[in-house]
């Protein structure tokens, strides 16, 4: 099993990064703060106003350590990947299947089918709590919706004559539409997940580019994280990140990172961002609202939150599928090598994440 390596996040605006041997070196203020031996790292995630030698890059492109530039707010920029790894043979399989509308609805089936399961536990184990719940009558309410949903891609596996007009891509337009209203049925009661800080931490709808409130502006920043583990993972494999089944082509948009992410937004970003808010482990005064209307972190809450999920992502789980005790870190790299053999014949169909 693969080990899962750290991630270092570059934070302190001014900072540069260069090598020393096959050491990777944080500079601030011509002062070094930090070395890290390059065989530790699996990737460098830089916010904002961070440079880096190009002597560094090129060794983390050599070693295989992704590198990624998002701006200070956690907005994709750019990212440095060494030579592509994998069997050419297993991309242009996955560029087949892409291009099979029928054979995407499948996959995509899967993977819905495995966020809106994860959405409903979260959303059992909050009605699981012995604490008072005024609202437990909706909560209740979207999980049977949500059941129902589950039931519906259940039954419609495969596109039937006459029921999907015999026409494939129904069925992949079908379970858009289900996800959609899944989502809007879990985001509807996300609210009633908080119960701390309650008049600093308020969720009214899912809003983004800019995120509008606190709870929006957190998510967004564990969205963010997520998808460059996540992308890491399928390029480590030989997947081409940028082909989904569930996200279409579009350029600049990694589809299927986007896709294998849906499995894990719950599990590993949801759960962490309500722990820390009704842990009251980061507070309202960390957030602040611009002229636009769009809410941002402050340099402490942003450390605070990558300390977590570092943490987080050493934390041992049992993987329903493999049966091993892993590493929620290495999840992204599990799944994407399971849709791997997938593609190859090993699998007779890919096994989403499912929490248990």
């Amino acid at each position: 099993m693969k080990h899962l390596l750290n991630t270092l996040y570059v934070t302190t605006q001014g900072a540069y990064l260069n090598k020393e041997g096959e050491t990777v070196c944080v500079n601030v203020d011509r002062e070094v703060r930090l070395r890290l031996p390059i065989h530790n790292l699996g990737g460098i995630v830089c916010f904002g106003n961070i440079s880096m030698s190009p002597f560094l890059m090129g060794m983390c492109a050599e070693k295989n350590v992704s590198v990624s530039f998002l701006n200070e707010n956690g907005r994709y920029m750019a990212s440095i990947r060494g030579p592509v790894c994998g069997n050419v043979l297993l991309r242009k399989e996955q560029y087949r299947r892409s291009d099979d509308v029928e054979e995407s609805g499948r996959i995509a089936r899967n993977i819905v089918m495995a966020k809106i399961a994860n959405s409903r536990i979260s959303l059992l184990r909050r009605l699981r709590e012995k604490t008072e719940n005024e609202n437990q009558e909706e909560i209740e309410k979207a999980v049977r919706h949500m059941g129902g949903l589950l039931d519906q891609l259940k039954r419609h596996e495969y596109p039937v004559h006459g029921e999907c007009g015999g026409h494939p891509t129904l069925l992949l337009d079908r379970v858009r539409g289900i996800e959609g209203d899944a989502a809007r049925s879990y985001f509807g009661v996300f609210n009633h997940l908080i119960t701390s800080q309650k008049s600093d931490f308020i969720f009214n709808e899912r809003n983004k580019r800019p995120p509008l409130d606190n709870v929006n502006a957190l998510l967004s920043f564990l969205y963010t994280l997520l998808s460059h583990d996540v992308r890491s993972a399928c390029e480590a494999v030989g997947l081409d990140p940028a082909v989904g089944f569930l996200h279409r082509d579009r350029p600049g948009r990694p589809g299927l990172a986007l896709d294998l992410m849906e499995e894990f937004r719950v599990y590993l970003a949801d759960r962490l961002a309500l722990t820390l808010i009704n842990r009251q482990q980061i507070r309202g005064k960390g957030f602040n609202k611009t002229e636009t209307g769009a809410v941002l972190m402050d340099d402490e809450t942003r450390k605070e939150l990558l300390v977590a999920y570092q943490k987080r992502k050493q934390e041992e789980i049992l993987h329903p599928f493999i049966g091993e005790k892993i590493k929620m870190g290495l999840l992204p790299h599990v799944q994407a090598l399971l849709f791997a053999r997938y593609l190859r014949g090993d699998l007779d169909g890919y096994p989403p994440f499912i929490w248990r």
